[in-house]
């Protein structure tokens, strides 16, 4: 099982799961609370990144920015899963990877949508 003990004393977990009916293979970063922190999105049949959002990042613009920045944000970035990551293990193709893999599939992702924008 791959679990980091972050800085706040926390454990991270990284992994993935497929959603079949959208040809979709979500990647999560999730915090010991079970939420989300940052998420991947990336198409099956062109490998072409759809999603790359942070939790960071969405609360920094819920509390200092206007709604017009958040939808900014959403285009180019996603939305952000909501909700516990609870039973991420009982979905297609679930298996946990590694921060490093992880780490490549954010900053591919990161890469190819902030140029689209």
């Amino acid at each position: 099982m791959v679990k980091v003990v972050g800085q706040d004393g926390g454990m991270t977990t990284w992994f993935r799961t497929y959603y079949e009916d959208e040809d979709l293979w979500l990647y999560f970063e999730a915090a010991d609370e079970g939420w989300a922190a940052r998420q991947v999105e990336v198409r099956g049949k062109d490998s072409r990144p759809v999603t790359a959002a942070s939790l960071e990042e969405v609360l920094h613009l819920r509390d200092h920015a206007d709604l017009a920045a958040m939808f900014r944000y959403e285009r180019q970035y996603g939305v952000l899963a909501e909700g516990l990551m609870d039973g991420w293990q009982d979905q297609p193709e679930a298996a946990e990877i590694s921060e490093e893999e992880f780490e490549r599939l954010w900053t591919e992702a990161r890469r190819a949508l902030g140029d689209s924008a």
